[in-house]
């Protein structure tokens, strides 16, 4: 087995690479919600007005995951409030899943965070997202009462930071 070299860094949402990503990560979420492959007419409209633009400093970051120099992963945290960020956006795609990736990724997404002065993180996922959820609990993340709600929101986590 050959080993992956990873590289995760911030950087704007709208690059090509990182909107690919986006795309891919919208299509497999709603893919699987609607239990069929969605069309690219509905990710465009999933994807139009989803705030990502708030994924820049002082309110947010984005990064992305290149694994062995191909993009293969992303990632936002938000600023919920001086010391409370959300995890979105959290996607691999497929064929690097398996290569370490997502605890590095997760791992960057606490550290954009810290930066931005967040002391907890917290996230929402649904419930059929189980390698998601299996990541967030990995990661140190643990259930706790809704923060937030919406139709696609069935789960929450968070965790606090340490001091960086």
């Amino acid at each position: 087995m050959t080993s992956t070299n990873w590289t995760i860094r911030p950087e704007r949402y709208d690059t090509p690479d990182a909107t690919a990503l986006r795309r891919d990560y919208y299509d497999d979420v709603a893919s699987r919600y609607w239990h069929r492959p969605a069309t690219a007419a509905e990710v465009d409209e999933g994807l139009t007005n989803d705030g990502v633009e708030r994924l820049t400093p002082p309110s947010g970051q984005f990064v992305v995951g290149r694994a062995d120099g191909k993009p293969a992963a992303c990632g936002g945290v938000l600023m919920l409030d001086a010391e409370r960020a959300e995890v979105t956006r959290v996607f691999i795609r497929h064929a690097f899943r398996g290569t370490g990736g997502a605890t590095l990724l997760m791992d960057a997404l606490e550290s954009a965070a810290a930066g931005l002065g967040a002391r907890r993180m917290v996230l929402n996922t649904r419930l059929d997202l189980v390698e998601a959820r299996a990541l967030y609990v990995r990661s140190g993340y643990r259930e706790i009462p809704a923060y937030c709600e919406g139709p696609y929101k069935e789960i929450w986590y968070g965790k606090e930071l340490s001091a960086r």
